[in-house]
């Protein structure tokens, strides 16, 4: 069987995350419904991870297997004449059996978008967390550095899940025993940081990892809000992490803010 690698990107407004769910829609779903139609076979899609309800993607990637001859290049304008104008196939390519979409993952980078303007422009608000208020950006700045390293993120993940924020494809939340669960809170942080675009009022988070725990990103924005209003100090960070205590970070920030935008294997 063919082996082929899909890069999609999607606006998450109008579905329920990545994973298949029970009667609502979801990324996943359309693209294997559309796989079905083009190509009369019923697979299984992998994805790199999850994505939350809400949360977008610029280059998700994706795998499928099939028996289907239909060339990549056509293979590509057929799904996307099929798909929901909100969900893209920017590419697909043949690769390796071996080759797994979720398994092979070496790092992720999230964009997080804060607009600060008085107003949200209606072409906008899908995609950015409108933010009107004033917050100090530097000390904001100073704290998503001391997000880079190697820690355990207790603090900012989901309460009671494991799963990343755009990770495992088994996405029941269950216990698992605590020194399982102590490593896979641990991830590794290469690079942290804010930018602010004053010409479109725009402050904008990137972050790089090896992984990411349920809502872990949305957190750290959270948090990252609470210093630049004063309710927390840059230095916060650091007690915060090695607390291992939710109820310490900032609230959720809320989902549109978040895409998706670069996979590497």
């Amino acid at each position: 069987m063919r082996n082929i690698r899909l890069v999609i990107a999607y606006d998450g407004t109008d579905f329920h995350g990545w994973q298949q769910q029970w009667g609502v829609p979801t990324i996943q779903d359309a693209l294997q419904a559309a796989i079905e139609k083009v190509t009369g076979e019923r697979v299984r899609v992998w994805g790199s991870g999850r994505t939350d309800a809400g949360v977008h993607a610029l280059n998700q990637v994706a795998n499928f297997k099939t028996d289907c001859p239909i060339p990549c290049e056509n293979l590509v304008k057929a799904l996307n004449h099929v798909l929901p104008p909100t969900v893209r196939v920017k590419e697909a390519q043949e690769v390796s059996e071996r080759f797994h979409a979720r398994y092979d993952v070496r790092a992720k980078t999230y964009r997080y978008r804060i607009l600060q303007t008085p107003i949200c422009s209606p072409f906008l608000w899908r995609f950015v967390w409108h933010y009107p208020f004033p917050l100090s950006h530097e000390p904001m700045g100073e704290a998503a550095r001391l997000i880079e390293g190697e820690h355990d993120f207790t603090s900012f993940a989901a309460a009671q899940t494991k799963e990343s924020e755009a990770g495992s494809q088994n996405s029941e939340c269950r216990t698992p025993n605590p020194q399982s669960r102590g490593k896979e809170m641990v991830k590794r942080i290469f690079s942290s940081r804010l930018l602010w675009r004053p010409r479109t009022s725009m402050l904008v988070y990137e972050i790089s990892g090896n992984g990411f725990l349920h809502h872990m990103v949305r957190n750290v924005v959270g948090t990252l809000v609470e210093v630049g209003r004063g309710k927390l100090a840059p230095q916060d960070i650091t007690r915060i992490l090695a607390a291992r205590d939710r109820t310490l970070a900032g609230p959720t920030a809320p989902a549109q803010g978040l895409c998706l935008v670069k996979v590497e294997y």
